[in-house]
């Protein structure tokens, strides 16, 4: 492997789309001479980034979410816009294995020139996004590509992890397939900057309307993350092509009412605040089982918890104070 940061710098800024890859592997490794790598690689790549539009979209089960970003991906090429896909994968909890078939789903955008994909394991990560997704945003936005969707697996808590870095959240639903309202959870609709009901389409075209009714007048129930938008309920049909150009013009739509009002640069930093502070969060937990005495001791604790010869509490305490008294000398 090439330790030269800078070879990485200069393929990612040529637009070498191998050399994008490989740099996105290196922020991926869980290697710490990668990491150091990676971390002045990105660094040097932070002034050419910021220019993109970045887009989450997340949805339920069924939702056709990899059709909806193929036809919305490849309508955007056509229209000279250069687009990468950053698809979060379930990542085994066993195994760690991971399903990487992003580009198998999305076979007409993934052989697109202006076109990138990358499938990413969620590693287990809070959320399921990958501890890197943010890095690899900023990679992909360097190497020239205006237009950044990062694609959750909708469950857990990546909805809203997802929806913390990024300029537009889009919530991706269906009608028809019960109680659609029930299945969406409160906390995603507080931060998301518009629902779309896809399959809007033959039969299922009035149930669309009809649930397209009901999010709206949720929607209105909540408080907007922003007094200069409020999120709209849009309707489409992705394997038809229909209402996927409407989607774009709100989007673009969100951005200049955004950037008009500077709601959109303030939204960026404290973004880049939130993931300081927990890349400092995930750095000190890391230091903290990485310590010898941590190491050494947790394994007694735990028995002891288990056996009742002492709280959780307690033995919690123990460690902390143990850590607290070191770092005091």
């Amino acid at each position: 492997m090439i330790q030269d940061p800078q070879h990485y710098v200069t393929g990612v800024l040529n637009r070498d789309s191998l050399m994008l890859a490989k740099t996105i592997t290196l922020i991926e490794s869980t290697l710490p001479a990668h990491q150091e790598l990676a971390r002045t690689i990105v660094d040097r790549l932070l002034p050419h980034t910021g220019r993109s539009i970045r887009v989450g979209i997340t949805g339920v089960p069924g939702a056709g979410k990899s059709t909806f970003i193929e036809r919305f991906g490849t309508m955007l090429t056509a229209q000279g816009h250069r687009v990468a896909v950053l698809a979060i994968d379930p990542s085994s909890s066993r195994s760690g294995g991971s399903i990487l078939g992003d580009k198998t789903r999305m076979e007409k955008l993934a052989i697109d020139p202006n076109a990138f994909i990358r499938p990413s394991p969620s590693g287990g990560t809070l959320g399921g996004v990958g501890r890197r997704t943010r890095e690899t945003l900023l990679v992909c936005e360097a190497a020239g590509y205006d237009v950044v969707i990062i694609e959750t697996m909708g469950v857990g808590q990546s909805e809203t992890t997802v929806a913390s870095m990024v300029d537009f959240f889009l919530v991706l639903m269906i009608a028809g397939a019960g109680d659609e309202l029930q299945g969406m959870k409160k906390g995603v609709l507080e931060v998301a900057d518009a629902v779309v009901i896809n399959k809007a389409d033959g039969d299922n075209l009035v149930r669309a309307e009809s649930a397209q009714k009901e999010y709206q007048s949720a929607l209105n129930m909540l408080m907007p993350a922003s007094p200069n938008w409020r999120p709209p309920v849009l309707t489409c049909s992705a394997r038809e092509g229909k209402g996927i150009d409407a989607i774009w013009k709100t989007i673009l739509d969100h951005r200049d009412k955004l950037t008009e009002s500077g709601d959109l640069a303030e939204k960026r930093k404290a973004q880049d605040l939130d993931w300081m502070n927990f890349l400092l969060d995930d750095g000190l937990r890391q230091w903290f089982y990485a310590s010898p005495h941590v190491r050494e001791t947790l394994p007694r604790l735990r028995r002891d918890v288990e056996e009742k010869k002492t709280s959780p509490a307690a033995a919690a305490d123990s460690l902390l104070a143990f850590l607290q008294t070191r770092n005091g000398k």
